[in-house]
């Protein structure tokens, strides 16, 4: 898991979410920038920081909207060609998200679904990381998640060590095979 210092796991938990407050709260007024007095409302719907949901929604204060990237339109797009969908500049972190997201929303379909997406994506994904060259960048993999990005990276880079230790120049001596052969007694 992602620590406290982990840049992604700061930018991840930065991903605004929908919440619904459950209770009234004072002093939080600047949290719904539609508001000019210094609380929000019971049933008040408001766009929060995932690390600040996260937080509220542990202490029942609020409770998490769904986000789009999880919805009945990006399952279809999914299930349509998982490959086509573009994670990349629409939700670079879609399953580390998905995967602290699940246990917060009740919806028992995220992880599921997480799982699908990454299945059908990864088949293709190691398989043009294999055929991928070092110098040019290939169009899909700006359509790649911050985590499939990585798997990509470190797949390329092992299919160039393999190459590189295929092709390689041992230095060992060759040495002449002597055919001898038997002799066999055949009286």
């Amino acid at each position: 898991m992602p620590g406290y210092y982990d840049i992604s796991d700061i930018l991840m938990e930065d991903e605004a979410v929908s919440v619904v407050f459950h209770v009234g709260a004072n002093g939080v007024g600047l949290l719904d920038p539609g508001t000019e007095t210094n609380s929000v409302e019971k049933g008040a719907k408001i766009d929060l920081p995932f690390w600040l949901a996260h937080e509220l929604c542990r202490r029942r204060a609020v409770s998490i909207t769904i986000p789009s990237c999880f919805g009945q339109k990006m399952k279809k797009d999914v299930q349509a060609d998982a490959a086509c969908v573009d994670l990349g500049t629409r939700y670079p972190y879609f399953y580390e998200f998905g995967c602290k997201l699940f246990p917060l929303v009740g919806d028992k379909s995220i992880g599921p679904f997480l799982r699908h997406t990454f299945a059908n994506r990864y088949k293709e994904m190691l398989s043009k990381s294999h055929t991928a060259s070092l110098n040019a960048i290939p169009k899909f993999v700006l359509r790649l998640s911050k985590e499939e990005y990585q798997l990509f990276e470190a797949a390329r880079s092992s299919m160039v060590e393999f190459k590189k230790w295929r092709v390689r120049d041992l230095g060992l001596m060759k040495t002449t095979i002597v055919g001898h052969k038997r002799k066999t007694d055949l009286h």
